[in-house]
């Protein structure tokens, strides 16, 4: 019979989990065996083929940059592509551990967390007398470098939710994927853990010209031409998002304690994940009433409505975390039971309009045209709308995350597709276009 462990405690593995193989990056025979330890003390990494044996703290503050994986270092010592590890373990519960390393890097295996996963579940979990102490997330907390971004939100669960786009644009071989998973919805072990790591055809052929990974092939891992995976097949239709999910998961895992709130990423990798786990605990020693100190949302409130004509009960986006001039933008609406729109749709069943999840898309579509300075003290103005579709219903409790992009603007022209998105999933889309128009004086 299974055991129920609780959301409240910490834990830790029952007995010794190991898995070997070949690192990835250095070719090396390795293998990691993963410890309980004490409660409170963390994940720490212990590498045993050197003499001292020194420990490296599995935190943020340890990290050393390097491309395409995570790197840890204290001292002289340090391990490599620890994200797979880390996020199995974080993944499936375990808050304390010592994972001894017998050589420089984790274990590759298939490129995927589901080793990890499939040894811990070996040993066993078991709980500690100590309750968690999560970081909760109060304040957005955004970070972005050129194209890519990444979020901290708020969230009314209990529990870590992430959330991924990934959308390399028309030339890449792989099309836009959007997906998303909660730590508390069990599905960690049997739908993300599995998904491996992936590269483009014309990326590895690039590696191997500088040398790099000559002990794999495409049937070790995922490489993706326009045909799809060379030598290989999918596990899952969208096995890439999954594994950035996984990724972004070991990575914000080195903020060294649990997290309630939601992350949601636009082509992000190691590094901006890196950033963000930074500003997180940055902003925990703060206090959230520094937070806009440290990184500030594209937009808050007060400068939507500076640029919205709209006003109380129609403004229907509370903050835009990215906008990239005119070409992009990512706002917030936080839908709760106090919309005045509930009290008559339906009082027994509320569910949010599509009629104004609509406008809120429009709306974001509307500031991220207006944003642009030659249209500065210009409002959008809908002309039409095409290719609506409504496609899962909006409930209170729900974060509307929309995104809209653009597919054409002048300086009185706008068109744009926009997309909402609940938990991951696609609720609503649809291709508006605007005319710009010179914003009325107040009576």
């Amino acid at each position: 019979m299974a055991t129920m462990l609780s959301d409240e405690q910490q834990c830790t593995v029952k007995g010794a989990a190991s898995v070997s193989g070949l690192g990835l990056f250095t070719a090396a025979e390795t293998r990691a065996t993963i410890h309980p330890a004490e409660a409170g003390t963390g994940i720490r990494f212990r590498r045993v083929d050197l003499d001292s044996k020194p420990e490296i703290p599995a935190t943020v503050e340890h990290v050393v940059e390097a491309p395409r994986r995570t790197v840890l270092r204290a001292g002289d010592a340090s391990v490599e592509t620890v994200e797979h590890c880390m996020g199995a373990l974080a993944g499936m519960g375990i808050d304390n551990a010592v994972v001894d390393v017998h050589g420089p890097e984790l274990p590759a295996c298939d490129g995927s967390a589901a080793p990890f996963v499939d040894a811990i579940r070996a040993a066993g979990i078991v709980e500690q007398d100590a309750a968690r102490d999560p970081i909760v997330i109060s304040e957005p907390i955004t970070v972005r470098d050129g194209e890519t971004t990444l979020a901290a939100l708020p969230s009314e669960s209990a529990t870590l939710e992430l959330m991924y786009i990934l959308d390399y644009g028309a030339g890449s071989p792989l099309g836009r994927q959007v997906d998303s998973f909660s730590l508390d919805d069990g599905t960690f072990g049997d739908r993300i853990a599995p998904a491996r790591t992936f590269s483009t055809a014309h990326e590895a052929r690039a590696a191997r010209q500088m040398g790099m990974f000559k002990h794999v092939s495409p049937r070790d891992m995922l490489v993706i031409d326009e045909n799809g995976p060379v030598d290989n097949a999918y596990r899952f239709e969208n096995e890439p998002v999954r594994h950035k999910l996984l990724d972004l998961l070991g990575d914000l895992t080195l903020v060294g304690r649990p997290m309630h709130g939601k992350l949601v990423g636009f082509r992000s990798g190691h590094s901006l994940n890196h950033k963000l786990a930074r500003a997180i605990i940055e902003s925990s020693r703060r206090g959230a009433h520094q937070i806009r100190e440290l990184v500030d949302p594209a937009m808050e409130i007060r400068s939507i409505m500076r640029l919205l004509p709209h006003r109380y009960p129609m403004i229907l986006i509370d903050r835009v975390i990215e906008i990239d001039g005119d070409r992009r933008a990512v706002g917030v609406k936080n839908v709760t039971i106090n919309e005045p729109f509930f009290q008559g749709h339906y009082p027994g069943t509320p569910i949010m309009p599509g009629v104004l999840i609509v406008e809120a898309m429009c709306q974001l579509a509307g500031l991220m045209l207006s944003h642009k300075l030659e249209r500065t003290g210009k409002i959008a103005v809908l002309l039409s709308m095409d290719k609506v579709r409504l496609r899962r219903p909006v409930t209170p409790g729900d974060q509307l995350v929309i995104e809209t992009e653009s597919v054409k603007a002048g300086s009185r022209y706008g068109d744009v597709q926009c997309r909402g998105y609940v938990s991951g999933g696609l609720v609503a889309e649809a291709r508006v276009k605007f005319m710009m128009v010179d914003a009325e004086k107040p009576l």
